[in-house]
């Protein structure tokens, strides 16, 4: 892994999200907004200090129904992506969420539609308060583990831009704010460096700008944690990896066992999770041999059941791991098109609450990055371990991972944060 992740870092994915609107009628004489928004950070609390993070969550309610809408986003996105990559692959259903919402609230008629109907919630109001809200339950800066969200506005200096959708963005989505020139090659550099500040350098995202680019949304993920119960590096053993063309791979595999924990059989595959000290888990999906993952991720019913369903048991669980480190790039115009956006990369694309000026969008990328080693505290007050560790083992399940399998990490509220698929542990991109 990256030398200044083997310092300190057990886990770590990041990516930078880009949604560009290019102006389609010439610039003419318009004013330009020179205000900027430079926001901080939520309070981050000590990874000890239950008291400020439960009087956080009271104050912060997320409705159920949010929840449940960001889940459906997820799978159906996930299900689309996937179906349209090969070899390893990394998302983040969380980054693309959060860049869609920040335009969405900027969009009118039959655009606003087609993006409300995707993120699956009744109006802008709504959508800023529930993002705002999960923004800063999701929020962590400890001395554990980090999980930090950054968005931004990069506007063309001579357009006017609508001063609501610049102040909703910037109390509601924590985004700053940055007046430009797309003309000038440094943009794009300035741009690189403000990804690569917010992800701790661990992708350094190249821009190419475009003669007619007036914005560009930016959204990162920066996440890592600590195994709650780390894996013994001595432990680590070279075994063999089939991928999916039946080529084995000699790779570093790590191994573990827990006496009492839990896990779920489905008719198609076996699930099981570790836990993380900040709370969240990374969930491993294992297809039963004969069952490709992608099979698994093929449609939304397909993902929703890989994660969510299957008989519930708890008991022995042997963990067979490979080590993995890869990057992932992914074109992502297609996709939103086909799942019903299309209006806001035509031409009549109505963006009338960010700029009077027409424009759509004509490019949306996500980069990301996701790395596992053993590394982590070796003692851990992790909640959900030690309720596991409690229960009385009625079976076994064994997560050997020895071939191609599904994995992702989800945040202490459930929020599906990365999801991917590791067809081949040594490749690293």
């Amino acid at each position: 892994m990256r030398e200044t992740w083997k310092k300190w870092t057990v886990l770590a994915g990041c990516l930078s999200f880009v949604i560009v609107l290019v102006v389609l009628i010439p610039h003419g004489d318009t004013p330009s907004d020179e205000a900027l928004f430079n926001v901080a950070f939520p309070k981050a609390y000590a990874f000890d200090d239950i008291g400020s993070k439960r009087t956080m969550i009271d104050s912060n309610p997320v409705d159920d129904a949010f929840l449940s809408a960001l889940s459906g986003f997820s799978y159906k996105t996930t299900s689309q992506i996937f179906a349209d990559s090969s070899g390893n692959t990394n998302y983040s259903p969380l980054s693309l969420y959060y860049a869609l919402a920040m335009a969405a609230t900027g969009a009118g008629g039959e655009t606003a539609d087609e993006m409300l109907s995707l993120l699956d919630i009744s109006g802008p109001s709504a959508l800023s308060m529930q993002s705002r809200n999960l923004y800063r339950r999701l929020y962590t800066d400890n001395q554990i583990g980090k999980l930090k969200i950054a968005n931004s506005l990069w506007m063309d200096k001579d357009i006017h831009w609508k001063k609501d959708f610049i102040q909703n963005t910037a109390e509601n989505f924590y985004a700053s704010s940055f007046s430009v020139d797309f003309t000038d090659n440094q943009t794009g550099e300035v741009m690189a460096k403000w990804v690569a500040d917010n992800l701790n350098g661990t992708l350094k995202p190249t821009f190419e700008l475009d003669k007619d680019q007036v914005l560009s949304l930016i959204n990162t993920v920066y996440f890592y944690d600590e195994w709650a119960n780390k894996f013994d590096k001595d432990k680590t053993e070279k075994d063999i990896f089939n991928t999916s063309e039946g080529t084995p791979i000699n790779t570093d595999f790590m191994n573990s066992r827990f006496a009492s924990a839990g896990f779920a059989l489905g008719e198609e595959f076996t699930r099981s999770s570790l836990g993380l000290k900040n709370g969240g888990s990374m969930v491993f999906i294992l297809p039963n041999k004969g069952i490709s993952p992608r099979e698994l991720l093929s449609t939304p019913e397909k993902v929703k059941a890989a994660f969510e369903d299957g008989q519930e048991g708890h008991g022995e669980v042997l963990w067979k791991i490979p080590k993995f480190n890869f990057d992932t790039k992914l074109r992502l115009a297609d996709t939103l098109q086909k799942l019903g956006v299309t209006s806001a990369f035509k031409q009549e694309a109505d963006f009338s609450g960010i700029t009077d000026h027409r424009a759509s969008l004509t490019e949306v990328r996500q980069e990301t990055h996701i790395g596992i080693d053993e590394k982590g505290v070796e003692a851990s007050a992790f909640t959900e371990l030690l309720f596991m560790g409690s229960a009385p083992p009625e079976g076994r399940a064994d997560m050997i991972l020895d071939r191609p399998f599904i994995y992702g990490i989800l945040a202490p509220n459930g929020t599906l944060l990365f999801i991917g698929i590791c067809e081949n542990p040594a490749e690293s991109s």
